[in-house]
């Protein structure tokens, strides 16, 4: 498998984008701002997309790419997430007042998108790869993605605060290579955090005692103008696993 970094900021400004991840030629995880780098040839090929969550920095391009694909393409994008992610992107984004309902236009037999419900622990097997939804903990139902190439893994913790079921989840994972974990905030907005559903460099540390392997360690979601601070905080919590900072632009062969 192969993983290129399209986004993988907690905002945008400059070079910045949010959340995106290609996963070979035909997988998306996530639909944020990087998804707008694609070519229209990329577009075309991109057949599904798995989302963490329905906040608009991991979701907000989905309508765009169904919209500048659907005449090119004989069958419609595919999108794989919790019910609540496919409940709140319908009733809040594919409504007819934001973007049309492309669930279930031009007709509702030949529709740009179509949805396929997942829950926490499933897998799903396409074309020799594994992808299963791991628990999350965020202000909304959330999950991450356990990328499974059969000779090793790559983990993508989505938008989560401390979650002990998903580090278990990783000790469970025998292939394990890559983990890109969020760590949003400062430790001086701890509160925060608690609050919206995100980690950071303290809880990071907390959920890095509870691994009982190696892994390579990716920071990603940081706040805007704070990355060197928080990556200096990661660097203090949990210097042990090497931790360095995901860029848009890498690629992960795994």
């Amino acid at each position: 498998m192969r993983m290129e970094i399209l986004g993988c900021n907690g905002g945008i400004s400059g070079e910045l984008r949010t959340m995106c991840l290609r996963v070979d030629d035909d997988l998306l995880i996530d639909a944020g701002s990087g998804a707008g780098d694609l070519s229209l040839t990329q577009v075309i090929a991109v057949n599904t997309v798995f989302l963490t969550h329905s906040h608009l920095d991991h979701c907000g391009f989905l309508p765009l790419l169904a919209d500048a694909a659907a005449n090119f393409r004989d069958t419609p994008l595919n999108v794989r997430a919790l019910p609540e992610t496919i409940a709140a992107i319908k009733h809040n984004i594919l409504n007819g007042e934001i973007w049309p309902d492309y669930s279930a236009l031009p007709s509702p037999d030949h529709p740009y998108l179509t949805f396929t419900p997942l829950q926490p622990g499933e897998t799903v097997e396409m074309a020799g790869r594994g992808i299963t939804a791991l628990p999350a903990r965020h202000a909304v139902p959330a999950v991450g993605y356990w990328l499974n190439s059969g000779s090793s893994s790559l983990v993508y913790s989505g938008d989560t605060t401390l979650c002990p079921e998903f580090w278990q989840a990783l000790n469970r994972i025998p292939n394990l290579k890559y983990l890109l974990i969020e760590t949003t905030f400062l430790n001086e907005n701890a509160a925060g955090a608690t609050r919206s559903g995100h980690m950071t460099a303290e809880l990071l540390a907390q959920g890095l005692s509870l691994l009982q392997q190696p892994v390579e360690l990716f920071i990603v979601h940081m706040e805007s103008g704070r990355e060197q601070k928080t990556m200096r905080e990661v660097q203090q919590a949990a210097g042990r696993f090497k931790p360095e900072i995901l860029k848009r632009g890498m690629v992960f062969e795994f």
